[in-house]
């Protein structure tokens, strides 16, 4: 598979470094000091790209390779809002698309378990749930996205929690999710329930970045050749 990496920072090297390692080819990595060479020249002759950047460059990177018919990965988080949009767009041009916000495979176990654990603890409204998460110092966005999927994933499933907030006092429906940036942590979670009697904590705890890059190059396997929108849940075959 030949693959081209939008965005070479640290994440993007490490990317680099497991498709290798699996026998793949990267042939385009795009970075500030190449920013021309992201075309639809040069991005049609790879078969997946890889969108690792930021905010405020991802919702424009996804939506040209989709435009140029190039299947995406995409693992840039703070830009959700513009989901939709880009879930349109790869409908109508009968793309390839796949978003994660975490694609480690140890935290994809992590949001089974907290969907599973949110079930049992909406039985009992005694206990109060926080969310913490703690990233490097060069992260851009806060909270992270997926301090927000594990909120969404306890909005959904806990009838009494309707919102969630960031490092402000919890409303009666509301989870509040705490942010740090201390390096050199690469990803820190911690989902959290108190009670006046104990506490029951959950916990995924990132040991360095291999995890998430090798998740991204199986997500990128995954998708080749492939039409339609995907998540993390389909590459590693987690049902409902």
């Amino acid at each position: 598979m030949n693959i081209a990496l939008i965005g070479y920072g640290k994440m993007g090297k490490a990317i680099e470094a497991i498709a290798v390692e699996r026998g793949h080819s990267v042939s385009i990595k795009i970075d500030l000091d190449n920013s021309s060479d992201f075309n639809e020249a040069h991005l049609r002759s790879v078969d997946v790209a890889i969108e690792f950047t930021s905010p405020h460059t991802a919702l424009h990177n996804v939506l040209q390779c989709i435009d140029w018919g190039v299947p995406v990965v995409c693992g840039s988080t703070g830009w959700l809002e513009s989901l939709p949009q880009v879930e349109s767009r790869c409908s109508e041009k009968n793309g390839s698309f796949l978003y994660a916000s975490n694609f480690s495979v140890g935290v994809n176990i992590f949001f089974e378990v907290n969907k599973h654990l949110t079930r049992i603890m909406s039985q009992h409204p005694q206990y109060t749930p926080e969310i913490k998460e703690i990233h490097h110092t060069q992260k851009k966005d806060a909270p992270s996205g997926t301090a927000i999927t594990l909120a969404e994933q306890l909005i959904a499933s806990h009838p009494s929690i309707t919102s969630w907030t960031h490092e402000a006092t919890a409303g009666a429906h509301s989870v509040v999710i705490h942010s740090d940036r201390i390096d050199p942590y690469p990803g820190w979670h911690e989902v959290k329930y108190r009670s006046e009697v104990d506490e029951i904590t959950i916990v995924h705890n990132a040991k360095n970045r291999q995890g998430f890059a090798l998740g991204a190059v199986l997500a990128a396997e995954f998708i080749q050749n492939k039409r339609g929108i995907f998540t993390m849940k389909d590459v590693l075959g987690f049902g409902n």
